[in-house]
């Protein structure tokens, strides 16, 4: 019996391996934003959420700065956030269309949410060495998973963190080409990875990713998913 889900959340949200993402995501919720003065912001790593029978992954870069690493779930509480889970809701794999807290009642079916970095970096941007040190607890979750079939990696980083990842439990195929709405078999044993523009507000406001490009890479994930 492998380690659960559970247990590799708990590990995650005590960690501290980057220096210099403990100092940011500390200092910005000491400082907070003003229209979130009210809140109490998490200032910690983030763990993944959803369904542990998920049989698709959607991998993401990293905790926003005042989304969840204010709220402490992983795509909560920012657009980016807003943008993906009204997609999964409409494609049914959320109970409903936003994600604005921990406690607002949110069930994915089916879909586990993680990210290659779980400490909101400054300007967006993970070095090397900070995705290195957080790689092992998706390779973990990748092993937690026992019914995955499909990933959905979000923007190009997001795809690299998670191909080194599998590499690190022996795929040795092919490194797949990054390209929006792109199915990529991994081949027998490996999940289908599907990548995909990142709903981050640059994207999504420029017109680089519209929702009707997101809907139909959950409807190609609908479609690849096997009872």
């Amino acid at each position: 019996m492998g380690e659960s889900l559970e247990e590799i959340a708990r590990e995650v949200i005590a960690c501290r391996r980057c220096p210099r993402l403990v100092a940011y995501r500390e200092a910005v919720a000491r400082r907070k934003r003003r229209q979130f003065r009210d809140w109490e912001y998490w200032g910690r790593p983030v763990p993944g959420f959803g369904d542990p029978q998920a049989r698709v992954l959607v991998v993401g870069l990293a905790p926003a700065a005042h989304g969840a690493n204010r709220t402490g779930r992983m795509f909560t509480g920012d657009g980016s956030g807003d943008f993906l889970i009204a997609a999964l809701y409409r494609a049914g794999f959320a109970s409903q269309p936003a994600s604005t807290h921990r406690e607002d009642g949110l069930i994915l079916r089916d879909v586990y949410l993680t990210a290659v970095v779980r400490c909101a970096p400054p300007d967006n941007r993970p070095s090397p060495e900070e995705q290195a040190r957080c790689r092992p607890y998706l390779v973990r979750e990748l092993r937690a998973l026992p019914r995955l079939q499909v990933v959905v990696t979000l923007g190009q980083i997001a795809t690299e963190g998670f191909i080194r990842a599998l590499r690190e439990l022996g795929y040795e195929g092919p490194r797949p080409a990054f390209r929006h709405g792109a199915v990529h078999p991994l081949g027998p044993g490996w999940p289908v990875l599907i990548t995909s523009y990142h709903p981050s507000r640059q994207n999504t406001q420029t017109g680089r990713l519209t929702s009707e490009m997101f809907d139909a890479v959950w409807e190609t994930v609908k479609r690849l998913l096997k009872d």
